[in-house]
């Protein structure tokens, strides 16, 4: 069955993609009129934005498919690629940006048409901002982490667009033109910052991360309950997989329970948990508490016998 929730968040993307092409359009223009490398760098940034947002689209459809036989899973992991891959394209921005400012400050220029220049910049910047607030509280509704890389990526992109425009602004109260270039440059390192965390949050959730500390303390709280009540538990593990959580758990009720009920009371914790963390996969095994055959296969590498 196919993800209807992950196959539905293809719509932001596009939103994501004609913003990114609208702002591509409007920023080029205004580097055309000025001549600015600020201006240029950040039109460059959303040349990036573009190609992640094309990605983040083709992930998200990915994700969408269903489990099958090579993919017990599912395909939620799909999504980290696209964040990985958006934070590589920020690299590569960066460098390029880096070395335009470098190359004009060795050979300084004026900046012309600054007052309408910075007007069609400022334009682009606030779709820029519409969009990334419309996609983070996409992303944070559906758990999707290709929908926040990209809102975090466009709101760094607005700040880097003010950056721009208080140095090109600076440069026409002042007359340094070297100012121009210097902005860029620590634009190019903020969006650096940017892409290193991007593909540092990919890492780890392909390296099957743990689910946040938040979500950690929502479980040990509802356990804490089910253990005054005689119910004990032991090899909890969780792992982040896209717009998906998974986590395995073993049961240690009392051994004279039959089996129907020591499943009851399973199937009734896993229910507790689903309600606090909707999005989550939930393996239950159950044991009895007082047999110490249960305490042996708590470690996730057990020696054979």
């Amino acid at each position: 069955m196919i993800n209807t929730n992950a196959l539905s968040l293809t719509r932001y993307a596009w939103l994501s993609i004609a913003t990114a092409i609208a702002t591509i359009g409007l920023k080029g223009v205004a580097w055309k009129m000025t001549g600015s490398v600020g201006l240029l760098s950040d039109a460059i940034e959303s040349v990036v934005n573009l190609a992640g947002a094309l990605m983040a689209l083709w992930m998200l459809t990915l994700a969408a498919l269903p489990a099958d036989d090579n993919h017990a899973y599912g395909h939620g992991k799909a999504e980290y690629f696209s964040s990985a891959f958006e934070g590589f394209l920020i690299l590569l921005a960066a460098a390029s940006i880096a070395y335009s400012a470098v190359e004009r400050i060795l050979t300084p220029q004026p900046i012309d048409a600054i007052g309408v220049g910075l007007l069609v910049s400022a334009v682009a910047s606030v779709l820029n901002l519409v969009t990334a607030r419309v996609l983070l509280r996409a992303g944070k509704q559906h758990n999707s982490i290709t929908l926040e890389a990209d809102a975090h990526h466009l709101l760094t992109d607005v700040w880097t667009s003010v950056g721009v425009i208080l140095g090109v602004g600076l440069v026409a109260l002042t007359g340094w033109f070297w100012l121009d270039p210097v902005v860029a440059l620590l634009v190019a390192a903020n969006i650096v910052w940017t892409g290193y965390q991007l593909m540092s949050r990919s890492a780890a959730g392909l390296m099957d991360v743990s689910l946040p500390a938040k979500e950690l303390e929502k479980i040990e709280t509802l356990l804490a309950g089910y253990r005054e009540q005689g119910i004990d538990f032991h090899a909890l593990r969780t792992r982040q997989a896209g717009g998906r959580s998974f986590m395995t758990m073993h049961i240690l009720v009392p051994g004279q329970w039959t089996v129907q009920y020591g499943h009851d009371w399973a199937e009734r914790i896993e229910n507790d948990i689903r309600t606090a963390l909707p999005f989550i996969h939930i393996t239950t095994h159950v044991e009895p508490l007082e047999d110490p055959a249960s305490m042996s296969d708590q470690a996730l590498d057990i020696p054979p016998p």
